[in-house]
């Protein structure tokens, strides 16, 4: 816990004591807040599978894109307190309901309280792989603490482009972060392993969300993606960008992506020989990924 008592979890490096009630950009103290755990079926599917993945959404972030879909959490303003203690025995709830992973949602800011929930479930049978879930804006330092107990990485590159990282997330050091963030995640999970089912118990999916108007972007967010992990990761394009109303000076986001977009940039993809990869086809894009945050499962 010493670590939130000067806190550096996240690139923000915001240097508060979390422990006396300061908080800083991800908006949390040290209490542990989080929104909803449940069995969620729209992750990709070797991380859902028919089951459901065990998702715990946590709140509060310490990215903060102009385009969340999770804004009311991620901004703290839907939030439930729980204890350590209380994260452990939802971690064995939901292997009991039939969960295929645990699935942790925006959990940089908690990580250490994490840990200790972790190995305090396993003690008391956990035997589901872990999953980090997360904006990609990690530090390696935070990451390499977690080694061993994390057996899926499900990161984001949002960018490359220091302006789009900038605009979109106040974070012109996103790529930097993000890619070193990445280096290490496929360091510790350094190849993709399925069980009999088809379900992903150990590696690394990068997601990328195709945004309006930046397929340049995109493609160079693949290109590096590929040439640099190649089959070591797995690649999911995604198409389900949805506008939100909280744009204001963003007004080239007030619009979903075109099927010309992002057709452009899965063609792009397989022009280069990217073979692992999921991408959203038809209806799929189009339905609402956003589960309700009421605090059910907590």
């Amino acid at each position: 816990m010493d670590r939130i008592k000067h806190c550096m979890l996240c690139p923000r490096n915001c240097g508060v004591n979390r422990l006396a009630g300061q908080t800083g950009y991800c908006k949390m103290t040290d209490k542990v807040m989080a929104s909803r755990a449940a069995l969620h079926m729209w992750e990709e599917p070797c991380i859902s599978g028919k089951e459901g993945s065990g998702t715990i959404f946590f709140s509060g972030c310490g990215l903060g894109c102009a385009y969340c879909q999770n804004r009311e959490i991620a901004l703290g303003d839907t939030a439930k307190e729980i204890t350590k203690e209380r994260l452990a025995e939802i971690f064995l709830e939901l292997q009991k309901q039939g969960a295929n992973n645990i699935n942790l949602v925006t959990p940089t800011h908690f990580v250490p309280q994490i840990k200790e929930a972790i190995v305090d479930a396993k003690r008391k049978g956990l035997v589901l792989p872990i999953l980090y879930n997360t904006g990609g804006y990690e530090k390696v330092e935070t990451l390499k603490s977690l080694e061993g107990l994390i057996h899926i990485y499900l990161p984001d590159m949002k960018y490359v482009s220091p302006e789009l990282s900038k605009r979109y997330s106040n974070a012109s050091n996103y790529f930097r972060y993000a890619k070193e963030a990445i280096k290490e995640m496929v360091r510790q999970c350094p190849k993709p392993i399925f069980n009999q089912k088809g379900i992903m118990v150990q590696g690394v999916m990068v997601r990328h969300l195709v945004l309006p108007g930046a397929i340049e972007d995109s493609k160079r967010v693949i290109r590096y993606l590929y040439k640099n992990f190649g089959d070591r990761i797995y690649i999911s394009i995604m198409s389900q960008y949805t506008p939100t109303k909280n744009f204001l000076e963003r007004k080239e986001l007030n619009r979903p992506i075109t099927e010309e977009e992002y057709q452009e940039v899965v063609e792009y993809a397989c022009s280069l020989g990217v073979e692992q990869a999921y991408i959203q086809e038809g209806e799929t894009a189009k339905e609402s990924f956003i589960p309700a945050f009421d605090f059910k499962g907590l």
